[in-house]
């Protein structure tokens, strides 16, 4: 059974910095598409980013550009996500997903594996 594992979620104050990482484990990474989302407390899950494997094509959110950079290392079938300038609005558990689709678009249905996420706390 394929599953992703992610770990790096912890609280900070805003303007600090975490590096989310998300494992495959139990397979080979070899999805077209893989991708962070994010939910907030009494919120919908909403994307954050996502990175095509073999061109390495990014797409980012709004809210996130410029903060935040997405990244893959296929040999070593790991997804990251760091996150600069951490405000209080992202703070949120985040997940990792999987998609193969080949243009699955930052919508979270169209993704097919998901991690259990992990925990971020923004604090001000």
């Amino acid at each position: 059974q394929v599953r992703l594992v992610e770990s790096g979620g912890d609280s900070v104050q805003t303007g600090g910095s975490l590096r989310l990482s998300c494992t495959v484990a139990g397979g080979t990474d070899n999805w077209p598409w893989m991708g962070w989302f994010r939910q907030a407390a009494g919120k919908e899950r909403a994307a954050v980013a996502i990175i095509g494997r073999d061109r390495g094509t990014t797409v980012y959110a709004a809210p996130v550009k410029g903060r935040f950079t997405i990244s893959r290392d296929n040999s070593k079938n790991v997804l990251y996500l760091q996150m600069n300038w951490l405000q209080v609005e992202d703070t949120a558990m985040y997940y990792c997903a999987a998609s193969v689709r080949r243009i699955p678009g930052l919508v979270a249905r169209n993704f097919d594996t998901w991690g259990q996420g992990t925990q971020v706390i923004v604090s001000s």
